[in-house]
């Protein structure tokens, strides 16, 4: 890399918050979920959870908060402008429950570069360790990629979806569902992700050349938990990786089947094309 970001590895950041009645009641509305009988939330909720809270004025042109080289800044002023949640490895050691205090320690673990076909790329490893009234609760390691400019006249990705390949036969249940606009802004608002590719559609289109808004990879990672605990339960570990974006409008597909003790999970387009792959392991 043009810059030494040794002084970032091992950085820490720590947060701090109660699961409360309120943050649990927009959680399920936003998913259309009943509430559970016992105190325990849905996988996943831990997205909504000692999330970033910049300063409005301290965020960047895509919305999330300017990157700077502060000493107690977590993420490193990475000279690339487009960035994306690329996937995590999650495992689960106990369930949150509602009232529960939440204590999040975030990890710089590694920042890697590479050439790849669309220019250079940036990878930045992060550990956060979840601690629910002091018991270890969550372990996740996510991986955020940084990229360079799109051109301005770059071809809108992805492509419109063309004829409808998708063969729900391959899987063992499949889930369909459009995203829409107030699903991506709702989930937004709760995970107080300002990133504008998820709610700005000129910008997404004009500035960033996706087709329309994205859907978020921890949405769409959500959205396969809860498919695998409607087959399995609650897992003990679950992974997933984003392989091409999701276009708020479009159909989508979330498909499961068993393969031994694990699930394959993935969430595909009309087209069958693949958007995001999981796997999950009770």
């Amino acid at each position: 890399m043009a810059n030494d970001w040794s002084d970032w590895i091992g950085r820490e950041a720590r947060a701090a918050e109660r699961l409360d009645e309120s943050l649990a009641a927009r959680w399920l509305a936003t998913l259309d979920l009943t509430a559970p009988e016992g105190a325990a939330l849905p996988q996943g909720v831990h997205f909504a959870l000692c999330t970033p809270q910049a300063p409005t004025a301290m965020l960047g042109e895509d919305g999330h908060p300017a990157r700077s080289d502060d000493p107690a800044s977590l993420y490193p002023p990475i000279d690339l402008p487009r960035r994306m949640w690329a996937g995590s490895e999650i495992t689960f050691l106990r369930p949150l429950m509602l009232g529960d205090r939440i204590d999040k320690l975030s990890r710089v673990v590694s920042l890697s570069e590479k050439e790849g076909r669309s220019g250079r790329l940036a990878f930045l490893e992060l550990e956060h360790e979840i601690a629910a009234n002091g018991e270890p609760a969550i372990r996740e390691r996510q991986t955020l990629v940084y990229r360079e400019a799109a051109a301005p006249d770059a071809s809108l990705v992805p492509p419109v979806v063309g004829e409808k390949l998708f063969d729900p036969q391959a899987w063992d249940r499949v889930q369909t569902m459009v995203p829409s606009e107030a699903l991506l802004f709702r989930f937004s608002a709760l995970t107080f992700n300002t990133h504008r590719i998820h709610y700005d559609a000129p910008y997404a289109r004009e500035v960033e050349r996706y087709r329309g808004p994205v859907v978020h990879g921890p949405l769409l990672a959500t959205l396969l938990l809860q498919l695998a605990a409607d087959v399995a339960g609650p897992v003990g570990s679950f992974g997933f990786s984003a392989r091409s974006p999701a276009i708020v409008g479009d159909t989508l597909h979330l498909a499961v089947r068993e393969q031994g003790d694990t699930l394959e999970l993935a969430a595909l387009n009309d087209a069958g094309a693949v958007l995001t792959t999981a796997h999950a392991s009770r």
